[in-house]
Formats: C-alpha cells, structure tokens, sequence
C-alpha cells in the first residue's frame, strides 16, 4: 500500500495547489484506480463498454441521461469522470466529449477505455472546483456522485460559469434525508467504500446549487427498495415501479430515497 502511494504522485505542473481534502480523495481513488488496472491488464475485455449495460446497471442512470437531449453535436463535460464509462455511452451518442478527474489513475483507465472502445474523448487531469475551461464552453454537465465530494459553493459558480445559457447539466447523487438508509451506508458489505470527506446530500448542502438555479429539480430513485440487496436485488427491482408511482402521487417521498438525480437549466 505505501509503496503504491509513493508511486502515486502529482505533477505541480499540473495541479499547482492541492489542498488537504484534495489529496485526500486524489489519494483514494488512486489507489483504487490502480487496484482495477492490476485487473485490466489480465482481463483487457472488461475496459469494453455495452451502452445498455451502463445505462441499466442503476434504475436512475437511463432516466439521468435521457434528460440531456439529443448529445448529438453538443459539447459534454464528464465532471469527476472516473472509470469514462458515461463519456464513451456519450460519445457513441456523437457528443463533443470532455472528461475530468482529480485522479490520475482515473484519468488512465478512461484514456484507456476510450481507446479499446475506438471513441475519442479529451481526458484532463483537473480540479472540479476550479475548471479549466473558458466560461460558456459547454451544452451539457454530467455528473455521477462527484458532487457530494465537493465544495457546492465553489461547485455551484463553475456549472454557472461553463454552462451556456439554455444549456443542460444533471447530476446523479447519494441522498442523505433518510436516517436508515444513511446508517445502513456505512455498515460494512452495504455499500462502497468512502472517503473521509464525502457525506450524502441533503436539500441543506444543496442551498448553494438551489441559489445559483433556482429551477433546480430533485427526483428521487429507491426507497424500501433500497434495502433489497445481494439475494434480495431482485425483488428490489420489483417494488421499484411502484414506489416510483407512489412518489408521483407523494412528491415529498423523494426525499427519503436512496439517491437522487439532480436536473438544471442553464
């Protein structure tokens, strides 16, 4: 582990100033990322990407993706990228695709992954807080659970600022109001691993997202159903409409789910 660690570096070049947080989480998913590229390199066919397998592996994602438009033509901004799963679904889609990570072995598997699955996409090494890019340079945002690791003040003036007007972003979080469901989070074999910094979200630490798009909107996925795991997945998967058509009929239950899908104008 520590030798790893060692191995793990950053290039102040390229991020001039990381502060403690940052190297916090850059350090976990790091490590993480070279754990999986241990299993890549004896099993290269897994970096392969089958859209509709992406677009099912959680009941919210397709949903998520759907109220981006037609990507056909548009620019992307992958925010927190990770593994680059969603950016190569996008540019299959015919989207202009950029992906960020605060994880250089991240960014390396989605390099990677892009090139396996024969798609091109513009992978960077960047801090979400403090974007790269000139303002208005992109039509679209998507994020799947980068923003509960992050600064939402900070977070909330970047979407503005890169977002173009009449542009779309929707994000994909850990919901945070449901005290079960959180405790259950952190039992082991219930969840993923954390980093120390990250928490759930809740419509308090959103305020800052709310105040720079007040037309925000909050759709919730999994409720009782969030409590069917393992052997369980199954029946999960049944209640699931009908929680779904409950929430319809009991907007406030959205709150008490397992996540979230995040929805703003530009």
């Amino acid at each position: 582990m520590l030798l790893r660690e060692r191995m793990l570096s950053y290039s102040p070049a390229v991020l001039p100033v990381l502060s403690e947080r940052h190297q916090r989480e850059a350090r976990f998913h790091d490590l993480q990322a070279a754990d999986r590229a241990a299993w890549f390199a004896e099993h290269p066919e897994a970096l392969l990407v089958v859209d509709a397998e992406y677009l099912a592996h959680e009941s919210w994602i397709a949903p998520a993706v759907e109220r981006l438009g037609n990507l056909r033509g548009r620019s992307i901004l992958d925010l927190g990228c990770g593994h680059g799963m969603a950016s190569v679904v996008f540019a299959r889609c015919g989207a202009s695709v950029t992906g960020i990570d605060l994880s250089a072995g991240y960014i390396a598997e989605a390099q990677r992954r892009a090139m396996v699955n024969c798609v091109s996409a513009d992978f960077r090494l960047a801090d979400a807080e403090r974007l790269p890019f000139a303002d208005a340079s992109f039509d679209c945002i998507w994020g799947n659970a980068i923003l509960h690791h992050l600064d939402l003040t900070r977070m909330a003036a970047e979407i503005r600022r890169v977002l173009k007007p009449g542009g779309r972003a929707v994000f994909c979080e850990p919901w945070g109001e449901n005290r079960l469901l959180r405790i259950l989070r952190y039992l082991p074999g219930m969840g993923k691993a954390h980093t120390d910094d990250e928490a759930p979200l809740t419509r308090r630490t959103l305020a800052p997202l709310k105040l720079q798009f007040p037309e925000m909107t909050i759709d919730g996925w999994q409720w009782v159903s969030a409590l069917c795991r393992g052997p369980l997945r199954g029946l999960g998967r049944r209640i699931e409409p009908l929680e779904r058509r409950l929430m319809r009929r009991v907007p406030r239950l959205r709150f008490s789910c397992r996540y979230v899908a995040i929805g703003i104008e530009g």
